[in-house]
């Protein structure tokens, strides 16, 4: 599948662990029964996709908030607080409440793992990251379980979990996979933290950091090292029948299943590999494969457990300042290579392994004698993006680089333009600029402009060291890119 990528969206994401490719392929399955489970769920979610308009919120601060900064009324001391609730076949949330914080198990096997699973998630995240809850501020756990018939598929919705049943003859329940339960919650933090846009790279990235933190409340439960894990995410999802291990393999994308219902897992595991398509919101679950394998890569090499070493640097990285809603896979993995370096030290071990781990996948390649950007380079090299990166030179543009910004068009045509070098601006705004001209964005967003807008602003973007010359129009361009133009031309 070729094509351009799709108009960056900004409404909070449906976040499904079964993505839509594998549910196309049973729906084509001549099984009558397992066909009408996998269109249903398919029609199902996109319905549900299609009704979330509430747009994506970027927090005013970015550090997770500790319990004992926490002034909220809905935080809960330093326990979970959570609430089971059964939907009973029906699609209507949350439905009956069934168990609470602290009440005796049920009889019903679904509520119980559910009420552990959530837990399990909430134990990582406290424990391994003092952050309490989802949103750093004790938010309360609600589940809903025996969702529609047969349903297969679980989501995070923005405020609570999801858990259909399964077909059985595919899939098994949702709730018995506890890396699935992580996964979906990690949505949550996002949300609360990254903001990060579920389309192209940055929902890769969205979905793949899912993938990491579910597997790793999976490992902590379980007291596995990273080279005791199996890095599988819904390993337990599949029915014994399913000719595959998981939905994902972390450590060799494309090997997770290979079956004649479901198809062969797509995920690429090298930037060499990675899938231009309009399809699964641009790839999300698919190229996910390829940061996926950074992590393991990363964990590899630091050995021990991988919630203490790479998780914590990724999620400095994920609720720390730096990163932005449409942010990049060259970008993330920069800003998890300087996480490294402030965590252990410019040329650590640890700092050498993550970097190291991102070129193995083709995300970043090293500029021979190049001294440690801000990018996060190690070892006396900086980090510049590999395949993906932005122009043909794909280098990280220095102080004196020269810009040209120009804004034309809108109701009264006029023409505003500013000629600067990068060392001109504010140390923020000059950050800002040599990670967008060093990263692809701007071209993704250029190539996927296919309807004009009339009297819309139309802005160019010329700078010869990093290669990129780019006319894009305001409608299509997310909010942060938006404000740092206007920002550039009105500092004149």
């Amino acid at each position: 599948m070729t094509s351009t990528q799709p108009t960056p969206q900004t409404r909070t994401p449906h976040c499904t662990i079964v993505p839509p490719y594998m549910l196309e392929a049973l729906a084509a399955s001549d099984e009558p029964a397992l066909a009408a489970h996998a269109r249903e769920a398919l029609r199902h979610d996109e319905e549900l996709r299609s009704s979330r308009h509430t747009p994506t919120a970027r927090p005013t601060t970015r550090r997770a908030p500790r319990r004992e900064d926490v002034t909220s009324p809905t935080a809960h001391g330093t326990g979970p607080h959570r609430t089971i609730a059964d939907a009973q076949g029906s699609q209507t949330t949350p439905g009956t409440t069934v168990r609470t914080e602290g009440a005796a198990a049920s009889g019903d096997v679904a509520v119980n793992e559910a009420y552990d699973g959530l837990g399990a998630t909430w134990e990582l995240w406290s424990t391994a990251y003092d952050r309490d809850s989802l949103d750093g501020k004790g938010m309360p756990l609600l589940a809903t379980v025996h969702y529609g018939r047969n349903y297969d598929n679980a989501f995070w919705d923005g405020s609570q979990m999801v858990f259909g049943d399964g077909d059985g003859v595919v899939f098994e329940r949702f709730t018995q996979s506890l890396d699935v339960i992580g996964h979906e919650l990690a949505h949550g933090v996002t949300e609360h933290t990254a903001g990060l846009l579920y389309q192209g790279q940055s929902g890769a990235l969205n979905e793949s950091i899912s993938d990491v933190f579910g597997v790793l409340v999976k490992q902590k439960t379980l007291g596995q090292s990273a080279a005791q894990a199996d890095w599988l995410v819904g390993a337990d999802l599949l029915n014994p029948s399913v000719q595959g291990r998981a939905l994902r393999d972390m450590r060799n994308p494309g090997t997770a299943y290979d079956d004649p219902r479901l198809g062969k897992d797509p995920q690429p595991a090298h930037m060499d590999d990675y899938v231009e398509t309009q399809d699964d919101n641009g790839g999300v679950h698919i190229n996910s494969g390829i940061p996926n394998r950074a992590f393991v890569l990363a964990a590899d090499a630091i050995g021990g457990n991988a919630w203490e070493g790479p998780g914590a640097i990724w999620y400095a990285v994920v609720s720390g300042d730096g990163i932005k809603a449409d942010c990049d896979f060259a970008t993330f993995a920069g800003l998890t290579v300087a996480a490294a370096g402030s965590a252990h030290g410019d040329g650590s071990a640890e700092q050498t392994a993550v970097r190291s781990a991102w070129e193995q996948v083709g995300v970043l390649t090293a500029a021979a004698g190049a001294p440690v950007g801000e990018a996060g380079g190690a070892g006396g090299s900086t980090p510049t993006p590999g395949p993906a990166g932005g122009g043909p030179s794909g280098q990280v543009p220095g102080a004196d680089a020269q810009v040209l910004l120009r804004r034309s068009g809108g109701f009264a045509g006029q023409v505003r333009e500013r000629r600067l070098a990068l060392g001109d601006l504010s140390e923020r705004d000059a950050k800002d600029w040599q990670h967008l001209l060093a990263a692809p964005t701007l071209q993704r967003i250029a190539a996927s402009t296919e309807r004009t807008h009339p009297d819309a602003y139309i802005y160019s973007v010329v700078c010869d060291e990093a290669g990129c010359d780019v006319t894009l129009q305001e409608p299509h361009l997310p909010e942060a890119i938006h404000s740092l133009f206007e920002r550039t031309l009105a500092d004149d």
